[in-house]
């Protein structure tokens, strides 16, 4: 059991470290979408973007399709309900949660998920793990995808940061180059 916390722990920090060498945010979706699932212990995983008053499935890692490519609006889906509540949204069986739109996830594998939104300040998306199973996901796999989410929001801001500053400097450059 303890080493199989150490590797979890591991597997965390070696996420991060794949995190801080992203430069751009198809590299972190990627990075999350390669990492996520080994370290939830998950049969799926998948990354979500906000898209004004919807959000679209952009990447996932699972053992059957879940729904890359579609959008759903913001407020009929577990992922959208973790961006507006901004918090994380935990379901040990999805079938007898009344948030959850069944007839989406019958078709699937998930029984239980854990979704984590992300971003600083507002979610900008989140990042969902899925179980075959149904019950409660352990306080280990949670954190985990906590610290997991809180580094991508960092991630996605320090990027933003990034690009203002490359914007705010050719603006100068121009400007220089103008007088």
């Amino acid at each position: 059991m303890a080493s199989n916390a150490i590797n979890r722990h591991e597997d965390l920090l070696l996420a991060i470290d794949a995190l801080h060498a992203c430069r751009t945010t198809d590299a972190i979706i990627e990075t999350v979408r390669a990492s996520a699932r080994a370290l939830a212990q998950a049969d799926g995983i998948a990354i979500i973007r906000r898209e004004d008053e919807s959000v679209r499935y952009v990447a996932e890692d699972a053992v059957g399709p879940l729904w890359t490519g579609h959008a759903f609006p913001i407020e009929t889906c577990i992922s959208g309900l973790a961006i507006l509540e901004r918090k994380p949204i935990v379901i040990a069986d999805v079938m007898l949660d009344p948030r959850v739109p069944h007839h989406l996830y019958r078709p699937t594998f998930v029984r239980s998920m854990a979704m984590f939104p992300f971003g600083i300040g507002a979610p900008v998306g989140a990042v969902g793990a899925y179980w075959t199973r149904t019950g409660a996901t352990d306080a280990e796999t949670l954190a985990n995808l906590e610290m997991l989410s809180r580094t991508i929001g960092a991630m996605l801001y320090n990027l933003e940061d990034i690009h203002e500053a490359r914007r705010q400097r050719a603006v100068l450059r121009s400007a220089w180059g103008a007088a």
